[in-house]
C-alpha cells in the first residue's frame, strides 16, 4: 500500500524552444540559446 503512489510520479515535459527548436523545461530559460518569452535573457557562451 505505501508504494501505490509511485505509478502516479511522471517525468517533468519538455518543451521545444522557438528560437533553436531545443528541449527545455516550461516557464525556464532555455539553456541552449539563453531565450524566454521571445527575449534574450541569458548570454549563453558557445563551448571551444
Amino acid at each position: 500500500m505505501r508504494r501505490a503512489y509511485n505509478s502516479v510520479l511522471t517525468l517533468p515535459q519538455l518543451n521545444s524552444c522557438p528560437q533553436c527548436a531545443a528541449p527545455y523545461l516550461s516557464h525556464r530559460v532555455c539553456p541552449a540559446c539563453g531565450f524566454y518569452k521571445g527575449r534574450q535573457v541569458v548570454t549563453v557562451q558557445a563551448l571551444a
